[in-house]
């Protein structure tokens, strides 16, 4: 693929990555959707839900819990946080269990 960039897929584990994966399935199923043209459109999600997310989404928030795990592999930091608060811009707060947090180094995959 000369000349195509590659993005992070990580977000087809989405809510909305896993019903595009789940149509695109049932498409190939049916024989109603070539396997390759399904692999073009995930790539295309790929792209556009990278670009739409730097893009538009200007909201922050702080959060404190527990560090419970963290690894660093692949330049993917991946940080399992226990009984954590998070503070959002308006204030408010919620609080959660357990999260997961993977952070990507902003540079897409293979750029120098």
């Amino acid at each position: 693929m000369s000349g195509a960039t590659n993005y992070y897929e990580l977000y087809r584990r989405s809510s909305l990555g896993l019903a595009l994966t789940d149509t695109l399935d049932d498409l190939i199923s049916a024989r109603r959707m070539e396997p390759q043209l399904a692999m073009k459109i995930l790539a295309n999600f790929d792209r556009s839900i990278s670009e739409v997310l730097a893009d538009k989404v200007k909201a922050r928030l702080n959060f404190k819990g527990h560090l419970d795990t963290y690894r660093f592999c692949d330049e993917v930091w991946t940080f399992l946080i226990k009984d954590i608060n998070f503070k959002l811009d308006n204030q408010s707060t919620v609080h959660a269990e357990r999260v997961k947090i993977v952070s990507c180094s902003s540079r897409r995959p293979g750029e120098a």
